[in-house]
């Protein structure tokens, strides 16, 4: 998703604004045969006819197979690939009455909404959006106008349904201007609650949304969860790098190649997997109660301070002057690594936006960059002089 600015990480929650863009012009909608999504997807349960053919039918009870799948996408396995065909689905045994629901194609956001509609009879009209979550594909615009009026034409949707009304997540809204969906479509954008949790309260209080239901937290529940995909794309590198640390720290040295290889290198080895570690785990984890606005800063304070604990734990002679170098490289090298990943939940959190994050990263990351590459210049130095 879009990258945000980065702001106080005092408190975890922010009320968004319903907000709609802007323009003078509008998306017309297109004359389209009518698209049914697949009947063979394994989540499909039956169908139901309407005038618009017949339309596949999915029960608000997920599957050891969908939850299986989740855990799959958390994990980064598939993520890419882990959507449901675009088009309108039926909940339940829905009529010409029953709510329209607006999603994307990421098979955890269709899960989620209908796991909460249980016993509850609606439309599901899915967006394709690339395989994309609501929030970030809203800033990606494919979660936008021109897909929903597209969607909407495609579906048979206005043959199927009596009324002209849109029930649309609440993070949706950037990528959607309602006026111009009302005025090529005929339908009426309402915006739900944040959370898919808080549907049935909505629904039932006449599509009302209390001040609770539009704010967004980035709890330590939320924070976790981004966890796991941010590890195994941390790991890959790892993997290239381990090696690589552990020969050059066979160069130099008072004893031999392998001596220094188990001296030297399984310690750089321990201090690279570590800054992943706080990087991709502590950090998210400990977030709000890090020093510093920034989440470079948050990520260089936090690396300082296990750079700290690594070089206490590993006795290095600071007498000496090689020990003294050694000590240096890592109090610039695992910061920098820590700063650097720490930058990658931006685009995940409630405190950031776009101009922030571009306005940070202008300096963090050449600064990144800048330590950690005199870190590493400085500990190949000081196995050259060991």
């Amino acid at each position: 998703m879009n990258k945000k600015e980065s702001c106080s990480c005092t408190g975890s929650q922010i009320i968004l604004p319903v907000i709609q863009e802007k323009s003078n012009c509008c998306p017309e909608a297109k004359e389209a045969p009518n698209i049914i999504p697949r009947m063979d997807q394994p989540f499909i349960t039956g169908s139901i006819t309407t005038p618009a053919g017949r339309i596949p039918k999915v029960s608000a009870q997920l599957q050891s197979r969908d939850n299986w799948g989740t855990i799959r996408a958390r994990w980064g396995v598939g993520r890419m690939d882990y959507m449901v065909d675009p088009g309108l689905y039926a909940l339940g045994n829905p009529d010409d009455n029953s709510p329209v629901l607006v999603t994307a194609n990421y098979k955890m956001s269709f899960d989620y909404l209908r796991r909460e509609l249980s016993s509850r009879n609606a439309w599901i009209l899915v967006l394709d959006t690339k395989g994309i979550n609501v929030w970030c594909a809203a800033g990606k615009g494919t979660f936008g106008t021109e897909e929903l009026i597209k969607r909407i034409e495609a579906s048979g949707l206005k043959n199927i349904v009596s009324h002209r009304t849109l029930i649309l997540p609440q993070l949706g809204a950037p990528g959607v201007a309602a006026h111009q969906v009302k005025r090529a479509s005929g339908f009426k954008v309402y915006y739900g609650p944040v959370r898919a949790k808080d549907l049935p309260a909505y629904l039932d209080s006449g599509w009302k949304t209390t001040p609770a239901m539009r704010i967004i937290t980035f709890s330590l529940k939320d924070r976790a969860v981004l966890i796991p995909i941010e590890l195994v794309a941390a790991v890959k590198p790892f993997l290239i790098l381990a090696p690589i640390l552990f020969i050059l720290s066979g160069i130099g040295g008072p004893a031999g190649f392998w001596t220094n290889t188990v001296n030297y290198g399984l310690f750089a080895v321990l201090a690279l997997l570590t800054a992943i570690v706080c990087g991709v785990v502590l950090n998210p984890l400990l977030l709000p109660f890090l020093p510093g606005r920034a989440f470079s800063t948050k990520g260089f304070s936090s690396g300082f301070v296990v750079a700290l604990i690594l070089l206490y734990l590993r006795d290095i002679n600071l007498q000496a002057w090689p020990g003294r170098i050694e000590a240096l490289s890592w109090l610039l090298i695992i910061p920098a690594i820590v700063a650097y990943l720490a930058m990658n939940f931006t685009g995940a959190s409630t405190y950031t936006s776009l101009s922030g994050v571009k306005k940070e990263m202008r300096w963090a990351l050449p600064a990144e960059i800048a330590t950690g590459a005199g870190g590493l210049i400085i500990w190949i130095a000081s196995r050259l002089i060991a």
